[in-house]
Formats: structure tokens, C-alpha cells, sequence
């Protein structure tokens, strides 16, 4: 025992220059991404002479689902595409500017340019999201405990975007024009992209090259053939449907993509299981990653119904008028409350993890996914009273809204930003990208089932109580399932006991 304490090395204590780089380079993202969510479902639903699209409420809903699971569910082919071809570099650059055209073509009047901004913001935050967050990890050696806090100030990173992106986009959406608020978003990507470009060099090197580089002597990659197929079937089906040839039914199509998108993920993940050449502890932790995957999902499916019933609960059903001024605040700017909650919170749990470890009470990562649950849960507790307030017919106070945001943000910083460190700790090195597109493809499913959920309940606020009900009673027993088998699923991911006190 002494001597292994003896031949310990100490990390040093300052985090790398390059997570700052990208810290910035996600804030601008998540800024444009979040700045355009909190006006894509109120501006959908509004009428056609304010400008909006005049879509019922369970089509909205349902595109909205669609289009933040395909959001997530594009980060699969951009984490292969950056470990196999690109670079996770490359790919975050090229990433940014599909990111950033789709913005401006958002921004552009008529129901054409509305879905293909949406897809170009679904390709490009599909190879933007895995690889920025997959760099992240590669800063820090294995097993450097700075790793988590690393992660905590990154997700901070995220969050400071995600709390300007609507107050600025939503004042402007809201105010003044639907599209300047979508032009707003666009411009923030600009600003990410030219601060990645300055600042690439202080990340040494780290996602540079694929992890996967053929060989020069063999030639180019066949797997570019692949790519160029599915890009030339993406612009087929896209012409297609904005050429009036195919029309798709948003809320049919919800539906059956939830079954393919667990269909995908677990033939992926068997297939990595298979012929993935994994050790008998890789596949190990690879089973317990599996079970985390499913906890994130559930997570997910109820915390983003922050973009879709919240926030139409908070357009319709708020009272939104601030007492003797007269001013009503955007709907929007309830989508900040997460955010802003975030960067209050995330010091204090970056620190409490660590703290409670020295104390002797280190909690594990099975146990803090079910506390994430736990307080999503309670979250949604809060809002079964609210909407029953609403159900009356009186606008409730906006003070429901911020306790259930603050009660949401509590779980998600227990579960996401430990989640994402878990992937890049737990994932075979040379699957760390794909890996990571299945932590966000988890989330992709969790985006379909809130957008289910909403549209069933969105137009009738006395439904709301009893759906409500229903995700507490879901999100509490998992959680609680969890918490008894996270002795279990320790063992799988190799997560150590803490020392016994002297």
C-alpha cells in the first residue's frame, strides 16, 4: 500500500490551454443552437400572418422531436467520419459552417428554406457535437482525476452559450421578427468559427488525425465512396421532399423513428461488441456504458420537453407580465433558467464530487444517474401542481416553471456532464468518436419520446397533470432500480470502491 501511494503521480493542478479553445468554440455553438430552439416550436405554431408557419400543435411538436433526435442522432456518422477520415479537427471546422449556413437559411422567409436550415443544422451539429466533446477527453491522460472538473467547466462552456442564446434570439424573434431571431443564432457560429481558427494550436495536436488512418501505401479510404453515397442519397431525399414529391407525416414519422433509432443503436452497439476486437474488460465496460446509455435516454425524453410543452406551458399558461411596468417577458427567455441555473450550480458540484470523495462518501456513477432521475422526477412533480393551476383557467405564477427548471438542472449536472466524462474514460480508445455518437444518439431517442409526449398532451392543459404524473413515476422507479443495482453495474465499468478510512 505505501508504495503504490509512494509512486503516485499528481497530475498538475491547471487544466490545458486547449480546453479553453474549445470551451469557447462550444459556447458560440451551443449559443446558435439554443438561441434557435427556443424559437423553432412558438414560432411554428404562430400564426401565418405573425409571420409564423401556422402548424397545429402535434405537428409542431412533432417536427420539433424530429428534428433535435436527428440532432443527435447525425453524431453517430460524425463521430466515425472524424475517427475514421476527418479528425475530430476537421471535422469540428466543417461542422460549424453547415451549422452556420443553416442559420441563414432559417433566416430566409417561406417553408423551403425553414426544413433545409433545419437540415443543415442536423449535419452539421452531427459532426460539431461528438468530436468537440471526444477532444475534451483526449486532454487529460486516463486516469487523471482532473478529468470530471474538466468536464464540469466545459459544460459551463456550453451552458454560458445556451443562456445568451435565447435571451438574445427570443428578444429578437419574439420582438421584433421570427428570422432576425434565426439570423441572430447564425452569426453566433460565425463567432465560434473564427475563435476555433485562432485558437486551434493550443490543442497540441489532439484531433488532428483520424484514429483510424489508412495506411498512405494502401491508398485512398474506400470508406470515402461510402460517404459520397450517402451524402448523394441525403440530397436526393431532401429534393424530394421539398419538391412535393415525397410528403412525410411529422406525427407517423415521430413514431416509427423511435423503433429505428433503438434498432440502430443496438445493432452498433452489438456490432462493436463483435467485431471490434475488444478486450474481455473492454467489453466489460462497454456492458455498463450499455446501461447508462438506457438511463441517459429516459433522462432525456423527459428533460427536453424544456423546448416543446414547457415551452408552450410557458407562452400560454404563464403569467408573463412584469407588475407595474407592463413588459411582458419573451417565452423564450424561460429556455435561459437551465443555463444560467448551470453556471450558478456547476462550481458546487464540480467541488462536491471530489469533497464527498475525501470524506469517504464517493458516489458512483450508476448512483448519480439515479439521482439525476430522482430530481428530473421531482421536477416534474412541481409541474403536475402548476398545470393543474393552469387547468383552472388562471395563468399560474412564473415561479413553477423556475423551481421545475432548477430541479431539472440539479439531475442533468449529476448525470450529463459525468456521463460524457464516463464515455470518453469507459470507450476502447479507438472507438472513443463512436462511442460518444452513442451517448448522443441515446439522447436522440430521448428527444423522440419528449416530442411524443408533448404532442399528445400540448393542446389540452387538463391532460398535462396526469402526463406529468406519469413521467414521475417512471423517472422515480428507474431511478430507484438503478440505485439497487449500481453495485452491479460498478463491477462492469471497473469503477473502484473507495478506500476504507484509516
Amino acid at each position: 500500500m505505501a508504495t503504490a501511494a509512494a509512486t503516485t503521480v499528481v497530475p498538475p493542478a491547471a487544466h490545458p490551454r486547449g480546453l479553453y479553445t474549445l470551451f469557447f468554440t462550444e459556447m458560440w455553438e451551443r449559443f446558435s443552437y439554443y438561441g434557435m430552439r427556443a424559437l423553432l416550436v412558438l414560432f411554428m405554431v404562430d400564426q401565418v400572418q405573425h409571420g409564423g408557419l401556422g402548424f397545429d400543435d402535434q405537428t409542431a411538436t412533432a417536427i420539433y422531436g424530429l428534428y433535435t433526435a436527428f440532432v443527435y442522432l447525425a453524431s453517430l456518422p460524425g463521430g466515425w467520419l472524424a475517427d475514421r477520415l476527418l479528425g475530430a479537427q476537421r471535422a469540428v471546422w466543417y461542422g460549424g459552417i453547415i451549422i452556420a449556413l443553416g442559420h441563414f437559411t432559417l433566416a430566409l422567409p417561406g417553408l423551403q428554406s425553414f426544413f433545409l436550415g433545419l437540415v443543415f443544422v442536423v449535419l452539421g451539429t452531427g459532426l460539431l457535437k461528438p468530436n468537440i466533446s471526444a477532444m475534451v477527453g483526449q486532454l487529460y491522460p486516463p486516469e487523471d482525476v482532473r478529468r470530471d472538473s474538466g468536464f464540469t467547466i466545459f459544460y459551463m462552456g456550453i451552458n454560458l452559450g445556451a443562456a445568451l442564446g435565447p435571451l438574445i434570439c427570443s428578444a429578437l424573434g419574439e420582438g421584433k421578427n421570427w428570422h432576425w431571431g434565426f439570423a441572430a443564432a447564425g452569426v453566433g457560429m460565425v463567432f465560434g468559427l473564427i475563435q476555433f481558427r485562432h485558437q486551434a494550436p493550443h490543442l497540441n495536436g489532439v484531433g488532428l488525425q483520424p484514429a483510424h488512418r489508412r495506411a498512405p501505401e494502401l491508398g485512398r479510404d474506400p470508406a470515402w465512396y461510402g460517404v459520397a453515397a450517402g451524402v448523394v442519397a441525403v440530397v436526393v431525399l431532401v429534393a424530394l421532399c421539398l419538391g412535393g414529391v415525397i410528403h412525410p407525416n411529422p406525427i407517423r414519422l415521430v413514431r416509427h423513428a423511435s423503433y429505428g433509432i433503438v434498432a440502430v443503436g443496438t445493432l452498433y452497439f452489438l456490432g462493436i461488441l463483435s467485431w471490434g476486437r475488444l478486450t474481455a474488460a473492454e467489453r466489460k465496460r462497454c456492458l455498463g456504458l450499455a446501461v447508462l446509455l438506457l438511463a441517459s435516454a429516459l433522462f432525456w425524453s423527459g428533460f427536453e420537453q424544456a423546448g416543446s410543452s414547457l415551452n408552450l406551458f410557458a407562452d400560454r399558461y404563464v403569467n408573463r407580465v412584469l407588475p407595474r411596468l407592463g413588459w411582458v417577458i419573451p417565452a423564450g427567455w424561460f429556455q435561459a433558467l437551465n443555463a444560467l441555473f448551470i453556471i450558478a450550480f456547476a462550481p458546487v458540484f464540480a467541488l462536491l464530487w471530489p469533497a464527498l470523495g475525501r470524506r469517504g462518501w464517493r458516489i458512483s456513477l450508476p448512483a448519480k444517474f439515479a439521482l439525476g432521475l430522482g430530481l428530473l422526477g421531482a421536477g416534474f412533480l412541481v409541474m403536475a401542481f402548476a398545470s393543474r393551476g393552469a387547468a383552472t383557467g388562471h395563468k399560474v405564477v412564473p415561479v413553477w416553471l423556475i423551481s421545475t427548471y432548477l430541479l431539472h438542472t440539479w439531475g442533468e449536472l449529476c448525470l450529463s456532464p459525468v456521463g460524457l466524462s464516463a464515455v470518453t474514460r469507459l470507450a476502447p480508445v479507438r472507438f472513443t468518436g463512436q462511442m460518444m455518437g452513442l451517448w448522443f444518439l441515446a439522447t436522440s431517442l430521448g428527444n423522440l419520446l419528449a416530442g411524443i409526449m408533448a404532442g399528445e398532451t400540448v393542446e389540452d392543459v387538463t391532460r398535462m397533470p396526469a402526463m406529468f404524473l406519469r413521467i414521475v413515476l417512471t423517472t422515480a422507479g428507474v431511478g430507484l432500480l438503478l440505485w439497487v443495482a449500481s453495485p452491479l453495474v460498478k463491477r462492469l465499468t471497473g469503477e473502484q470502491a473507495p478506500p476504507a478510512a484509516p
